[in-house]
């Protein structure tokens, strides 16, 4: 059946007009698709964050025979970022159509994937599943990938071992075998503070904040040059960043808390705790030392705020070979950007990444995704589930 001509996703536009920004609940949009979902007798798992306000959701369209283990996850998260200080033309929450694009806020990344998917159900539970097909809708991956680990133990409790992953990030449809990981960080920097006409009795929280970002960027510049080197990837070194910084109340007094975050991106065969200690022990050895030196209650200390390991998928899994028969671009991309991929990857699922959407349009003002994209995302679903059909056996 051709779909060139179904310009329409009912369900892309149902999920973008749910505000899902990280630090809200999205539990009227996972009601809303557990509600569709239970209308087709479809088993729904909900796992929830701690305060209960967030959840993800995990279903499973049995094979054949009924059976659930097994099979294919589609995945993607809920959540998106804010609009904050972006000057948006649309409305960020609403789905406009203009000029073969669906613009709003998650467009790209990512529901229209999701929106693609549930639009497809129908087809999967009509048709004769040789393996399941398990669909994953996390919580808080914009800040940390923080909601899927509680989806992949509660698969661990229930012994649920799918056999693939396929997490519908942002890829123009290609597909992506690795991706670096991402580690950030918060330094709370504590000095004492003076009037600034009496600076010999002060500890400046921001000179020595300072230093540590100095200290950061000389990291990334020694691995910039030095390497290791994987030309495979668009930025194919390991990258070190301070993003925010913060501190100090007025310019003519001495600060006494300063505080800034900071991230690295390492290849996949770096070690990231071997970046995590460089960075410590120079917080430790040569910032708070000095600082408690000078003053008691002075130093600075190093939290973990998210990690999110890389992804390596090995090109010879079931679940590559099954995608790259599927697809018409035959390539395998490595990105810079981290995704749920190599958490599903570290708990045993080989995984790719492959969606609708350029990347470059994720987290901007009038976010978009191309519609002929979710016309391609949905005719690679209408495959899949054509290439997972049970065979009869012909003797």
């Amino acid at each position: 059946m051709s779909i060139h001509n179904e310009m329409r996703f009912p369900w892309v536009e149902r999920l973008l007009r749910f505000d899902t920004t990280s630090e809200k609940s999205n539990l009227d949009l996972i009601d809303d698709v557990a509600a569709y979902l239970g209308q087709m007798n479809i088993d729904v798992s909900l796992t929830y964050n701690r305060e209960r306000t967030k959840a993800n959701l995990f279903a499973t369209i049995p094979n054949n025979n009924g059976d659930i283990n097994n099979g294919i996850v589609l995945s993607g998260h809920t959540d998106v970022v804010p609009t904050t200080g972006q000057a948006w033309t649309v409305d960020p929450y609403d789905a406009t159509y203009r000029d073969g694009r669906i613009y709003g806020r998650g467009a790209c990344d990512m529901k229209g994937f999701l929106g693609v998917v549930l639009e497809e159900v129908t087809a999967m539970t009509q048709a004769r599943l040789s393996v399941p097909l398990h669909l994953s809708l996390s919580f808080d991956e914009e800040v940390g990938c923080a909601g899927i680990p509680h989806l992949l133990a509660d698969l661990a409790r229930r012994g649920i071992n799918p056999r693939g992953c396929i997490v519908g990030e942002p890829t123009s449809m290609r597909m992506v075998l690795s991706h670096k990981s991402i580690h950030t960080f918060r330094c709370q920097v504590r000095g004492r503070a003076a009037h600034s006409s009496l600076q010999t009795q002060g500890v400046n929280a921001i000179e020595y904040a300072a230093q540590i970002v100095e200290r950061l960027r000389l990291l990334a510049q020694r691995y910039r040059t030095e390497g290791p080197f994987d030309h495979r990837f668009e930025v194919p070194y390991l990258t070190a960043q301070t993003g925010r910084m913060n501190g100090g109340i007025a310019v003519n007094t001495v600060p006494d808390e300063c505080s800034l975050e900071f991230e690295f991106r390492n290849l996949p065969t770096i070690n990231p705790e071997t970046i995590r200690r460089e960075i410590t022990d120079f917080v430790e050895s040569n910032i708070s030392a000095e600082m408690v030196r000078l003053a008691p209650e002075a130093g600075a200390q190093v939290e973990l705020i998210a990690s999110s390991p890389a992804l390596e998928t090995s090109p010879t899994e079931f679940i590559v070979e099954l995608v790259r028969e599927l697809l018409s671009d035959k390539r395998e991309e490595r990105v810079g950007y981290g995704t749920e991929a190599g958490l599903f990857q570290a708990a045993g699922i080989p995984t790719v990444v492959c969606g609708p959407g350029d990347i470059n349009r994720a987290h901007k003002a009038d976010e978009y995704v191309e519609v002929s994209d979710l016309v391609a995302c949905k005719q690679f679903l209408r495959s899949l589930v054509e290439s997972l059909q049970w065979k009869e056996d012909p003797g």
